[in-house]
């Protein structure tokens, strides 16, 4: 058994391709066509196969009361590995995105936390060594 799709909950599906494309940089793996909405998933840039993450709509009643708890509690949904937070952390600044939490050290791990504009904080993290 392997991880192949992962999700997180989208307020606008169009809008979350962009950003996890242009922005984050990862590659569109598929946009299909799925009953009201689409089945679209993202990709590491460059890595065939490989797990993917689906871009959701935010349609379910349960989905806003659990993405505006994680908001307010400043609670990322996901994590993606990055090789220097403090690179990407200027990266990311440097093309608007917010972020809640500036590079922080804790312990081996160094971590920062950003708004996906649709909904959901996200984390960069390295580990040390």
């Amino acid at each position: 058994m392997r991880i192949t799709v992962a999700s997180i909950f989208v307020d606008d599906q169009e809008k979350a391709l962009d950003f996890y494309t242009r922005v984050l940089g990862f590659e569109k793996r598929s946009d299909e066509p799925a009953g009201g909405a689409r089945w679209i998933t993202v990709g590491n840039a460059g890595e065939e196969g490989g797990v993917e993450l689906l871009l959701e709509p935010s349609s379910h009643p349960a989905v806003g009361p659990f993405k505006e708890a994680l908001l307010r509690d400043g609670i990322p949904f996901n994590s993606f590995g990055v090789a220097d937070v403090q690179a990407e952390y200027e990266r990311l600044l440097a093309l608007g995105v917010e972020f809640t939490q500036p590079p922080v050290q804790m312990g081996p791990v160094t971590t920062a936390v950003f708004s996906d504009t649709c909904g959901n904080l996200l984390q960069i993290a390295a580990m040390e060594g």
